[in-house]
């Protein structure tokens, strides 16, 4: 009996520890009944229920869990991002952590993704993990993408790759993944770029790596921040006017992403309200609506001239995470520049 207690205990002490971040979402969330997979309540489940709902996790990882906070994602906020990086550096810095999971809601999943890739100090696995069903639906995804999770936070040949995105036995860089989709469970796609890998069997494989910068290579320390810069988002449509860049520079941003049309067109309307900004100190970025490829610097617009900054592949809300970001180090628009062809 003893012996086969003992060699219980060295088979537990080789698993790696992984420690999971609650934050809320789908994945904790609860239905009227089994079939409800719209209108349900997020955010009600707490982290240690999540676990013992995957019993198999313990097979794979000691796991350890941690409520953070407990939100519907499209609630988040600048604050609890920070709260969360300090967070994950801080359990990460520990010699007996080997990697984070964080469950997450899905609609805002893929900007904090992305702030946690820039933020995060350490080569050691971050996995932002999941769900489009609730936890009391049929054929609920959010247990089979946790155990994922898990898995791949342990695994060494995740570590320095950045943080990443288990979602629906696929392995997505935070800077590219984007939520496709309303409803169903494929939602996270790397449409044009890829996946970076796939989780079989409960088994993670790699078929590319993340070039850009990213974690331990970034210039980012939050660790002392309180606060982030205001930056927003003005859309663009056929017939937009000044309105909305108007009432934003008016509102406080110190920053703005136009989410032009097309190659990050500046429609006639806008463009003397965004001229304007910037001559009182915004800094301005021409990203597109499009989705996918590159905003040419120069293209669309003279750039030079007008002294904006292009996002290169970002999705508006991911350059508007940058922004913030390059807006605690410097106001400079060609060092901002080198930022996004860097992250």
């Amino acid at each position: 009996m003893f012996a086969a207690a003992a060699v219980q205990a060295q088979t537990t002490a080789k698993l790696p520890n992984v420690t999971i971040l609650a934050t809320g979402g789908t994945i904790a969330g609860t239905g009227a009944t089994s079939t409800t997979t719209v209108g349900y309540t997020a955010a009600t489940v707490g982290v240690q229920s999540l676990i013992a709902a995957v019993p198999e996790i313990a097979k794979v990882a000691n796991v350890t869990g941690e409520q953070v906070f407990q939100i519907a994602s499209e609630n988040i906020s600048d604050a609890q991002w920070l709260q969360l990086a300090k967070r994950v550096n801080v359990l990460l810095a520990q010699p007996n952590v080997d990697g984070v999971v964080i469950t997450h809601g899905t609609d805002t999943l893929e900007e904090t993704a992305y702030f946690l890739h820039l933020t995060v100090k350490s080569r050691k696995p971050v996995v932002v993990v999941g769900s489009m069903r609730p936890s009391t639906a049929l054929s609920a995804d959010g247990p089979i993408n946790l155990y994922n999770a898990v898995r791949l936070a342990g695994t060494p040949e995740a570590a320095g790759r950045g943080v990443l995105v288990a979602m629906n036995d696929q392995i997505h860089s935070a800077r590219d993944v984007t939520k496709a989709n309303t409803t169903t469970t494929d939602t996270f796609r790397t449409s044009e770029l890829g996946v970076i890998g796939y989780i079989q069997g409960g088994k993670p494989f790699f078929y590319r790596n993340v070039v850009r910068n990213h974690t331990l290579d970034t210039e980012f320390d939050v660790s002392k921040l309180d606060a982030l810069p205001q930056v927003d988002v003005a859309y663009a449509y056929a017939n937009v006017g000044d309105v909305a860049v108007n009432a934003l520079v008016a509102a406080g941003a110190r920053g703005l992403v136009h989410a032009g049309v097309g190659n990050g067109s500046l429609p006639a309307k806008t463009k003397p309200a965004l001229v304007k900004a910037r001559k009182d100190g915004v800094v301005i970025v021409r990203a597109s609506r499009v989705g996918q490829g590159i905003v040419a610097r120069n293209g669309e617009a003279n750039d030079d001239e007008l002294d904006f900054v292009v996002a290169d592949t970002l999705s508006p809300q991911k350059a508007r995470i940058l922004l913030m970001l390059a807006l605690t180090k410097t106001t400079d628009t060609k060092n901002i520049q080198r930022m996004f062809y860097t992250y």
